[in-house]
C-alpha cells in the first residue's frame, strides 16, 4: 500500500518540480531535492508512531518523481552528444551499485544497532555525498 501512494504522489510532483525548474532552474531544483531526501533520511531517524510513517511515505514520493523527472534530462545536457552511449553506460552501472550499496548499508546499520530507523537515517550520508558530487559538476549556461 505504501508503495502505491509513495507512486501516486510521485506523479503530480514531478509536474511541480518541472514548473519549479522552469522558474528557478533545472540545477537549483535538482540541488533542493537532495536537501530534501538528506531531510527526509534524518526524519526516518526519529520515526515512532504509524502517522509519521506515512508522512515519510509522502515525502519520498514527493521528491522522488520530480528528481527522477528533472535528473534524466539535466544527465543529457551535460554528456557530450559524441561519448553519450558510454556516459550512459556509466550511468547505468552505478546505478547498479547504488541498488547495492543503499541495502548494503542499510542492512549492516540495522544488525548493528537493531533500530531500522538508524539505518533509514544512515542513507543521509549517501545522498550528502551525492550532492557534493552534483555541486562539482560544471554548470550548463542556460541554468
Amino acid at each position: 500500500m505504501v508503495l502505491l501512494v509513495v507512486q501516486l504522489i510521485a506523479f503530480p510532483f514531478s509536474i511541480v518540480y518541472g514548473w519549479l525548474a522552469n522558474r528557478f532552474g533545472n540545477r537549483n531544483v535538482l540541488i533542493m531535492g537532495m536537501l530534501i531526501y538528506i531531510g527526509i533520511t534524518l526524519f526516518a531517524i526519529f520515526i515512532n508512531h504509524p502517522n509519521q510513517f506515512w508522512l515519510l511515505a509522502f515525502d519520498v514520493g514527493s521528491s522522488q518523481g520530480g528528481m527522477q523527472a528533472l535528473s534524466r534530462p539535466y544527465r543529457g545536457q551535460l554528456v557530450p552528444k559524441e561519448r553519450s552511449s558510454e556516459c550512459f553506460v556509466f550511468f547505468n552501472i552505478f546505478g547498479k551499485f547504488s541498488a547495492i550499496i543503499g541495502p548494503a548499508i542499510f542492512g549492516i546499520v540495522s544488525q548493528t544497532t537493531g533500530r531500522v530507523q538508524y539505518a533509514a537515517g544512515s542513507l543521509s550520508i549517501l545522498f550528502l555525498i551525492g550532492l557534493v558530487i552534483f555541486l562539482r559538476l560544471p554548470k550548463k549556461t542556460t541554468d
